[in-house]
């Protein structure tokens, strides 16, 4: 199945995703469970705000559905969404993806 890179650009509002980051890590969690989410993390300090999700999926339509209950994106914390097929090729965690 392919994977998909999935990028977030979160608002401004840091103050509620700190209030909705339990329920959103327990979210990415489950689908990690599912095998869907293959890793997934915030950008740091100094980039501009949002997150970098790795998903395997059927294609581009499930990969961004998958995300569509995620409370960050629920509650409006998420301005801008991209889904882009992703293909590993070197690396570690290129072998482990394959």
């Amino acid at each position: 199945m392919p994977i998909y890179a999935v990028t977030y650009t979160y608002t401004d509002d840091s103050a509620a995703r700190g209030a909705l980051h339990p329920a959103h890590r327990e979210f990415l969690g489950a689908l990690v469970e599912q095998g869907t989410n293959l890793v997934s993390g915030p950008f740091t300090a100094g980039e501009t705000p949002g997150a970098l999700l790795l998903f395997r999926a059927a294609d581009k339509q499930a990969a961004l559905a998958a995300t569509e209950k995620d409370p960050f994106r629920v509650q409006g914390l998420v301005s801008d969404v991209s889904v882009r097929e992703w293909s590993p090729v070197l690396g570690p965690l290129a072998d482990q993806l394959s």
